[in-house]
């Protein structure tokens, strides 16, 4: 029964304020996924490298690639000569040497490019009139071969030097220059001492000079493996 002072309900219990409202939770929040981050790389130890050239080697331009991709590796450039390239290896992580290598078990060699011998004469000499020489060209020539000579040719009907071998390649393009006799040498090294005195040709059928890179097996460190990816023209990113 409906009166004025209100409805009742069920059991005659007042009823307050409408039907009753279930009360409102507090929304539940998703827990929050823990992410897992990878652990930070090991922090790089500042070190060196030491890398052996032999004369006319031109590392450079792996250099300049080295300090870019490992700062924090130093370079460390040791001239070495080709009569002891061999045992300067030793000391050595890794060298830019001339082949022939004496065979070892325990070297590691990559051979890299091969130099053009040339023809080293004086301004003067009419060997200059040509573009290229070849070896037969050089017959009644005095042909000078150095102590540290790495070509070793030997030239058909050349005039043996009245004197003895130079020192080096320096004094024997020095003694060219006088007017005395031509020199043959891989193209670096004409370069390297180059004099307004003497000019150089191409030798077409001379022996080819081939530099490679070479190290001690057991010494196959991570930083001998990335100079090899420089010298190989591998990108930062690729794999070895």
């Amino acid at each position: 029964m409906v009166n004025g002072k209100g409805s009742r309900g069920r059991g005659g219990a007042p009823r307050r304020g409408g039907p009753a409202r279930p009360v409102a939770a507090g929304r539940a929040r998703p827990a929050k996924k823990s992410v897992s981050r990878p652990a930070p790389p090991p922090r790089e130890e500042p070190r060196t490298f030491v890398l052996g050239a032999v004369p006319g080697a031109t590392p450079g331009k792996w250099i300049d690639l080295w300090r870019e991709r490992m700062p924090h590796v130093s370079l460390e450039l040791r001239e070495i000569t080709v009569e002891h390239q061999r045992a300067a290896i030793d000391d050595l992580d890794a060298a830019l040497v001339r082949l022939p290598l004496a065979a070892s078990e325990d070297l590691h060699v990559i051979e890299i490019y091969e130099e053009q011998p040339v023809v080293v004469m004086s301004t003067d000499s009419e060997l200059t009139a040509a573009d290229e020489l070849a070896l037969a060209d050089l017959a009644g020539q005095v042909v000078i071969a150095a102590a540290d000579d790495v070509l070793h040719v030997v030239v058909p009907d050349a005039v043996p030097p009245a004197f003895a071998p130079p020192g080096d390649t320096a004094q024997a393009i020095a003694t060219v220059a006088t007017g005395v006799g031509v020199v043959i040498v891989p193209m670096s090294l004409a370069r390297a001492h180059r004099r307004r005195d003497v000019e150089y040709r191409i030798l077409r059928d001379g022996p080819v000079s081939t530099v490679a890179l070479a190290w001690l097996r057991e010494n196959t460190t991570p930083d001998v493996e990335a100079f090899v990816g420089v010298v190989r023209g591998r990108t930062a990113r690729s794999s070895r």
